[in-house]
């Protein structure tokens, strides 16, 4: 590929912004964004593998290698650039399936860091991460946010099976009964 047409690239995301749809609260059809090809890695669209990209209001949250560990990126759609995370990525963790709040001020995400997976979120706020499930004795993946950022569920294999956590956002677990009536 020449750097001519690396210039021209784009990242074609209408897959994962129709499929979130319900999750971001975006209603209508797919969209092209299209932002130009960044070798430097400051924008979203880099020679680096974007991992997991979900979307909330005008937030992008995605998984990338672009620094020499995989790490957590949010994109801001408005201002077209990346918002910075200070205290949020560690070298000696791996960073997957992040998830972001409506607002961009929550971000959630799994960590795995010596063969142990953890459930972390941050706050843009504060700039402050914390172990959601450390006092956890399970295997855990595929955290999500809610919009307002109150609560987070995902999956854990406590009972020896992958069941569903939603735990607030203080790190308390809800008592959510298994058969509803």
């Amino acid at each position: 590929m020449t750097n001519d047409q690396m210039n021209n690239q784009t990242i074609f995301i209408p897959i994962f912004v129709a499929s979130l749809g319900l999750l971001g609260g975006c209603v209508g059809y797919p969209r092209l964004l299209n932002y130009p090809f960044d070798p430097g890695g400051r924008s979203i669209n880099s020679p680096s593998a974007e991992l997991n990209p979900q979307i909330a209001g005008r937030y992008i949250v995605f998984t990338s290698d672009r620094r020499g560990s995989q790490d957590v990126y949010v994109f801001d759609t408005l201002t077209r650039s990346l918002v910075d995370l200070p205290g949020l990525n560690s070298l000696d963790t791996i960073a997957s399936h992040p998830s972001v709040s409506e607002n961009g001020r929550y971000v959630v995400f799994a960590a795995s860091r010596q063969g142990r997976s953890t459930i972390f979120l941050y706050d843009r706020e504060t700039r402050q991460s914390r172990n959601l499930t450390a006092n956890l004795q399970s295997e855990v993946r595929n955290p999500t946010i809610s919009a307002d950022g109150s609560r987070i569920a995902f999956e854990s294999s406590n009972n020896g099976q992958w069941d569903i956590l939603v735990y607030e956002r203080s790190g308390q677990p809800l008592n959510i009964p298994q058969n509803p009536r």
